[in-house]
């Protein structure tokens, strides 16, 4: 959509914001932030307009704005009286739901789709845990976000984010989260914040998103910079998405601003994708070709609604050797006989080559991807399918096909 077809104030904040998250797209800032493994996380400055759309020179120093934020947390503490509530231990995610458009109207904000590991971060006067979506402590592997995290002004906190590689394009990549991991430079991720749930004694889940993602901004305007606050668009959701798709992120997330925090909720919060990306369970691997090492591809599935295990199709693309290597470790003690499909799958398609069964070896259904893909094919397989990588954040028995339901509403 032309520039030019955006007019009006609303169209104009629209607009901006989204030159903001161009700069954080194309990670100048963000990456000259991000400290070397084994270095201390510091204060490094943000030159002009940061990624998150502040300008640095319009604040006081940042002696100043703890000071400040000493001052506010005593007021904090002299209104709060029997409401103060204790820190939940952990709080199930609210999830997402795939829809065809953006919701349109001011009823609505819409922030940008990051490609990482959903995470939580629990502050208990200097303790920091690392949470998954399914509770699991993952607090060892990401020292270095847990240390930012015990900085900031608070002494209780519960916040939801997004944990992120930025490749050399400025787009998250959930394969940089994995190989980051994998190779103990996680110190190169940023943890992206987009909801505070709790801050000293108050529980913030019953108040509407808008408020708590303001809250959430004041709590971060003096972070280190490998946390990040999330910022948004109010109304404009097809024109977000358009400029948004333009500059090849993931998709949009659209949430209620008057809504509350609903763990498990899929209504509230809405997801547009730009691209076809999926998880899958891993149901087996074929035996390689040629000179191509280990395996030859992965067989992937998903779950139904009745609980059947359903055969998706296969990737062997984006695998390079090192990961060809892992996975076939990774999936040898999960060898079996037994096929864990509830039906075998097809051996021809329209797409690809013939699946000769006799060279498939399957494995328990444990494991699971995230793949890119064109579209779905009339039968029911993926087509043109590339890896990238193992979500160790995701039960299989949770793996199910999303589909698109209508969401242009206002």
């Amino acid at each position: 959509m032309p520039d030019g077809a955006i007019t009006g104030r609303a169209d104009l904040r629209c607009r901006e914001f989204l030159v903001r998250r161009l700069q954080l797209l194309q990670a100048r800032d963000i990456r000259r932030g991000i400290p070397e493994p084994g270095q201390q996380i510091g204060e490094a400055s943000v030159d002009a307009v940061d990624v998150v759309g502040r300008d640095p020179h319009a604040s006081s120093s940042r002696s100043g704005n703890r000071a400040q934020g000493v001052t506010s947390n005593m007021a904090r503490s002299a209104t709060r009286t029997a409401t103060t509530v204790p820190l939940p231990e952990w709080v199930a995610p609210q999830l997402t739901q795939l829809v065809d458009a953006a919701p349109d109207g001011d009823g609505w904000l819409h922030e940008i789709k990051y490609d990482g590991y959903r995470m939580h971060a629990r502050l208990d006067r200097g303790v920091v845990k690392l949470l998954t979506r399914t509770g699991l402590d993952w607090t060892h592997k990401y020292p270095a976000i847990a240390k930012a995290a015990v900085a900031l002004d608070a002494r209780q906190a519960y916040l939801d984010g997004e944990l992120c590689g930025v490749g050399p394009d400025g787009i998250t990549s959930f394969n940089i989260v994995q190989l980051a991991s994998d190779s103990g430079n996680a110190a190169a991720l940023v943890f992206f914040l987009f909801d505070l749930l709790y801050l000293d004694g108050e529980d913030l889940r019953p108040r509407p998103v808008i408020e708590r993602k303001e809250r959430l901004r004041t709590l971060l305007a003096d972070a280190t910079p490998c946390l990040h606050y999330s910022d948004h668009v109010v109304g404009q959701g097809p024109e977000f998405y358009d400029k948004a798709c333009a500059m090849f992120v993931e998709g949009i997330v659209s949430k209620r601003t008057d809504a509350p925090y609903t763990p498990g909720n899929r209504g509230l919060w809405r997801k547009v994708k730009c691209l076809n990306r999926a998880e899958f369970v891993v149901v087996g691997w074929s035996e390689p070709e040629g000179r191509r090492p280990y395996l030859g591809a992965l067989l992937l599935g998903y779950y139904d609604p009745e609980g059947k295990l359903i055969y998706a199709g296969r990737v062997g693309s984006g695998i390079d050797y090192a990961e060809l290597e892992r996975l076939w470790r990774r999936l040898q003690p999960l060898a079996t006989d037994r096929m864990p499909l509830d039906i075998a799958p097809p051996r021809g398609s329209r797409f690809g080559s013939p699946l000769v069964l006799s060279r498939v070896h399957w494995v328990r259904p444990e494991l699971v991807a995230e793949v890119k893909f064109l579209a779905w094919t009339q039968d029911n397989l993926l087509r043109q399918v590339v890896y990238e990588g193992l979500r160790e954040d995701k039960p299989a028995a949770e793996v199910r096909r999303e589909k698109p339901t209508s969401g242009g509403t206002t």
